[in-house]
């Protein structure tokens, strides 16, 4: 984000989490993001993020976003609050098994950085 007109740029957060996916639940979890619903992906957009991406290695999930806004809080109270993404989480949350490193109220596992580069 650049800033114009003396403005101040937002500075870009990034977040690294994981979440161990259940075997048993893979093949549907892989299918439902392989044709991701248009409305989650524009609830995803008019949260503030960007650059969302998820992998996956064996039975471990690892999702990176950039949060682009100012307000995080609002942001996801926002996107829970949606009736589509709540939807597709019922579909999606099934498939997932916290990681014993899991934090009070948040589903993913944050995780810190400790490099990056531009």
């Amino acid at each position: 984000m650049s800033a114009t007109s003396g403005e101040k740029a937002t500075p870009v957060r990034r977040f690294g989490k994981l979440i161990t996916l259940r075997p048993e639940h893979r093949e549907e979890y892989l299918r439902l993001h392989a044709k991701a619903w248009p409305e989650v992906l524009a609830t995803i957009t008019a949260c503030n993020l960007r650059n969302y991406s998820i992998f996956v290695e064996g039975e471990v999930l690892f999702s990176y976003v950039e949060y682009i806004g100012d307000d995080y809080a609002a942001d996801m109270a926002k996107m829970a609050a949606d009736p589509v993404t709540q939807r597709w989480w019922r579909l999606t949350d099934p498939c997932q098994e916290q990681t014993e490193g899991a934090v009070p109220g948040e589903w993913w596992t944050p995780m810190r950085e400790v490099f990056h580069h531009d």
